[in-house]
């Protein structure tokens, strides 16, 4: 009689079991994984294959960093090319592209498994303007931290130069700001709200592709350069 009860539970047992052993995976699945997969799976690093590698190697590639392939492999030469960008621009050198690598080159970091090129939304756009409008233009008067913006997104207009914020922004020795690490530190109030003006239109560097401090520039060549208006300490000129 105990044995045939035994028999008749056994099915039930077995289900039982089956639903403890799925629930507790799940349950380490919600608790263990997913608080370190989403953020794991954001980095692109040696090994990484598809779309986000293919950004990551545009990126440099268009700046000089990269010279192999747009190929979607993330190998010896897709890694050194990223550590030669993070040297240049003050990012710890790991040849890994996670959070401050990513916002470096201009590529949203939730975005960055998913991210094609040439997407990159409007917000991200207004914290990198507004970035190195923090970085090169802090301190100086409002206009004129509009008009260093205005000179940025000229560039981008303009077929000399990278068609993307970011590009013109990391375009190698283009800005002091970059190399000096000054592009990183948060941006303020002020620098974010130059950035909305600049990118709604309003240009009050009168269409300058390039501006200095002529106490602090030492290049001849933007010496040469005519210069159109005085704003602050800075000269902007064509």
């Amino acid at each position: 009689m105990f044995r045939n009860r035994i028999q008749k539970l056994t099915p039930y047992i077995i289900i039982l079991l089956i639903y403890t052993i799925f629930g507790f995976l799940s349950y380490n699945d919600f608790f263990s994984d997913r608080s370190f997969s989403d953020a794991s799976s954001m980095i692109v690093k040696y090994g990484s294959k598809g779309t986000a590698v293919k950004t990551v190697q545009t990126k440099l590639k268009s700046w000089g960093y990269y010279k192999g392939s747009v190929d979607g492999v993330f190998g010896w030469k897709t890694r050194s090319a990223v550590i030669a960008f993070q040297k240049k621009n003050g990012l710890k050198a790991d040849g890994i592209v996670g959070a401050a690598t990513s916002k470096a080159l201009g590529i949203p970091y939730k975005a960055a498994t998913t991210a094609s090129r040439g997407t990159v939304s409007r917000s991200n756009e207004v914290y990198t303007l507004a970035q190195a409008i923090n970085g090169e233009a802090r301190g100086e008067p409002y206009i004129g931290q509009v008009a260093v913006a205005a000179v940025i997104l000229n560039r981008v207009d303009d077929p000399k130069f990278p068609n993307s914020i970011a590009g013109v922004i990391y375009q190698p020795g283009a800005f002091t700001a970059v190399a000096d690490g000054q592009m990183f530190l948060t941006p303020n109030d002020s620098a974010y709200k130059a950035a909305r003006d600049a990118l709604n239109g309003w240009d009050p560097s009168g269409g300058a592709m390039y501006y200095y401090n002529p106490a602090k520039a030492t290049s001849k060549w933007i010496w040469s350069r005519p210069i159109i208006k005085v704003i602050g300490k800075h000269y902007f000129c064509r």
